[in-house]
């Protein structure tokens, strides 16, 4: 008998007393034989031979190793012959890299009837295993999920990956950043192509996180509206900052991404998050006018995260009442922490039929909402903790009614910085003119809150006004100039609510702001278009008649009407500043809910061309640095102790290019980009 590396490589067929030695029908025998076909795809890379009485092997067609197949009346399937073809074990199809399944099997001998694909689908060829490509994938799964990159040296990882793919080398850290680097960079090309191709300005946010190793980390990300008049919100660089806390830091991270990302000449406003002081602007200011025009000589250049200024103020009523919030706290941890006294205090609830579907929960210290929900719930719960003592004689901690007066007055404070922070944490780009309304309805209740007896609410809510005061006088104008390039509002709702927050001083108010938008809207009329495809495309209104040859002398050609240019360019100047006039002039929309503003100018643009740009970069300013999740963080954020050991550029390329991914900003890139270290 012939060895199994010597056999002919043909699909088996049991032989019968009418069959040759290959199972071919002889010619004395017409009838097809009753035996089922095998339907199964890895009889087009395997042969069954009979190697001795009862036992049965499949042989490989290409590396010629054997598996079992059959034992007596025992068959043992055809899933270990499976993976042997489709895992990449099979050292002869490693081979055959190139292609992209097995070529077909060797031709039967004559007379042998074909496989038949029958049961196959357009999926089920043969995936050759790639490195490279896993390695690629690899990484771009720990940065979309934020998992910890040394997973990739945990003894149960790895063993882990071995018994999914043996032949998958598990690369060490150091190649892991490589490839890092080297994804980012390929993602990076992508968002550039968008930034470039976008007709207005860049805004920048800015959050500055600290870290355990007292360095900090200046996450800046870019805000803009594309020629879709789609607003985009993408992080753009971390910049590890040494001295944080240094005049100089602000200054530095900035410029570092100015130039990184080629916006020198397009930046319109940064937004930081918390306020900079006055020489820390001194330092910035200087440095982008060299390259970079100041808009309305700076007056926006510069402005502050409304989360952070509403948590600050949040934080100064929290410790002004910090005792009273202790024993609240305390009386709500009381119930709360013992399944017994909470089942009392639920029955005393029932029978004092307390109309309130509250319920009572514990703060977290780092975040000022669920300190205020707390109270709130304890407040209107108050009556069942003053009669929580007759039933439980453990219960000692009761509030008194000052007490109670005292968390009204906490609740009332922090219940109009809470209806405003609330809509950030909603929303995931809040709009500026939003902001208006919120902060004019903060200082119409502050106003209000003055005029108090309680000598505990006058404190709180001077407090307060100061500190919204300056966020007003910061960012007042940059609010406005939103507000009126909303056609369902323009100049008349800051009229009325300069008017009901200024009374006889509001004039002078209202002045400040339209002269503010007229000195913008020359600006806009001096700057020149930005030389980017798309503008073209917008300013050519997509070309109506196509051109029929040269037109010498014609009214159309470039010499036909020079001094109408000389007209054009003359008297340019008053034609475009009756476009301002014009949109004020006209009637308000009417204020629907849904109103699309941006899809609006787009709409409008060819009508009001100047105009739409200055809106369009205006309603790009952010108006919040945080993400929805950390709007009523109590802290600053911090880089966590993991990332801190990793290089800068590490650490900058897991942060963007998750961003990039999750924002689907990027599609998956064919071609991979490998970085040593």
């Amino acid at each position: 008998m012939d060895t199994p590396h010597e056999m002919m490589l043909t699909p088996y067929v049991e032989k019968t007393p009418n069959s040759d030695e290959y199972g071919a029908l002889t010619s004395t025998e017409t009838q097809p034989s009753k035996r089922r076909k095998k339907k199964s795809i890895v009889w087009e890379h395997f042969t069954i031979e009979t190697v001795s009485a009862g036992c049965r092997r499949a042989y490989c067609k290409q590396c010629k190793q054997s598996f079992a197949y059959s034992t007596g009346s025992k068959v043992a399937g055809t899933s270990h012959l499976k993976r042997h073809i489709a895992k990449g074990i099979c050292a002869a199809l490693l081979r055959n890299r190139d292609k992209s399944h097995l070529t077909p099997s060797t031709p039967a001998s004559k007379g042998s009837d074909p496989p038949k694909r029958r049961y196959r689908s357009p999926n089920s060829s043969v995936i050759m295993f790639d490195q490279d490509r896993c390695c690629h994938e690899f990484t771009r799964m720990v940065i979309m999920h934020d998992y910890q990159p040394h997973m990739v040296e945990n003894a149960g990882f790895v063993s882990f990956v071995q018994n999914i793919q043996p032949r998958f080398n598990v690369m060490d850290f150091d190649h892991f950043q490589g490839d890092c680097i080297g994804t980012y960079l390929s993602e990076k090309q992508n968002v550039i192509k968008v930034i470039e191709s976008i007709p207005g300005r860049v805004c920048l946010s800015l959050d500055m996180w600290t870290s355990s190793k007292t360095v900090g980390y200046a996450v800046i990300t870019g805000h803009f509206v594309d020629s879709d008049w789609k607003l985009h919100r993408r992080i753009l660089s971390v910049v590890m900052e040494p001295y944080p806390n240094s005049d100089t830091a602000l200054c530095h991270a900035v410029s570092e991404c100015l130039s990184d990302w080629n916006l020198e000449g397009k930046l319109f406003s940064i937004t930081f998050n918390h306020p900079a002081t006055e020489s820390a602007l001194g330092n910035l200011r200087p440095l982008l006018a060299i390259k970079n025009s100041l808009i309305l000589n700076g007056q926006f250049l510069v402005s502050n995260c409304i989360a952070r200024t509403l948590s600050s103020i949040a934080k100064d009523v929290l410790d002004a009442g910090a005792d009273i919030v202790k024993k609240i706290r305390d009386c709500v941890k009381y119930v709360k922490l013992s399944e017994s006294n909470e089942a009392k205090f639920l029955e005393l609830k029932e029978q004092l039929q307390v109309p309130t579907e509250r319920s009572l929960c514990l703060d977290d210290l780092t975040q000022w909402n669920t300190t205020y929900l707390m109270l709130i719930a304890a407040f209107e719960l108050k009556e069942v903790f003053s009669c929580l003592d007759n039933s439980d004689p453990d219960y000692t901690e009761v509030p008194t009614r000052d007490d109670w007066r005292q968390v009204e007055t906490l609740c009332t404070c922090l219940k109009v910085l809470f209806d405003a922070a609330n809509i950030l944490s909603v929303i995931n780009n809040p709009s500026v003119i939003t902001f208006f309304h919120e902060v004019w309805r903060i200082h119409l209740e502050l106003a209000r809150a003055l005029t108090s007896e309680d000598p505990f609410t006058c404190s709180l809510s001077q407090m307060m006004q100061k500190k919204i005061d300056k966020y007003w006088k910061d960012c007042g104008l940059i609010l406005a100039a939103a507000v009126v390039m909303d056609p369902r509002f323009k100049m008349k709702l800051v009229e009325f609510s300069f008017n009901k927050l200024y009374g006889e001083e509001a004039p002078a108010y209202i002045k400040i702001v339209d002269d503010g938008i007229r000195e913008l809207f020359q600006e806009y009329i001096t700057l020149p278009l930005p030389l980017t495809p798309t503008y073209a495309d917008e300013g050519n209104g997509g070309s109506y008649m196509k051109s029929e040859g040269p037109q010498t002398g014609s009214l159309l050609s470039d010499n036909g009407l020079t001094d109408f240019d000389v007209y054009i360019m003359e008297t340019s100047s008053q034609q475009m500043k009756s476009e301002l006039d014009q949109y004020l002039a006209e009637s308000l929309l009417p204020r629907v809910q849904d109103f699309d503003l941006l899809g609006w100018w787009k709409q409008n643009k060819m009508k009001y061309p100047t105009l739409s740009s200055m809106a369009r970069d205006i309603l790009s300013i952010p108006v919040c640095t945080l993400p929805p999740d950390s709007i009523f963080d109590m802290e600053i954020k911090e880089m966590d102790s993991y990332r801190s050991l990793m290089r800068p550029a590490t650490v900058e390329a897991i942060i963007c290019t998750r961003d990039w991914i999750q924002c689907g900003f990027t599609e998956v890139s064919n071609a991979i980009v490998k970085m040593e270290y």
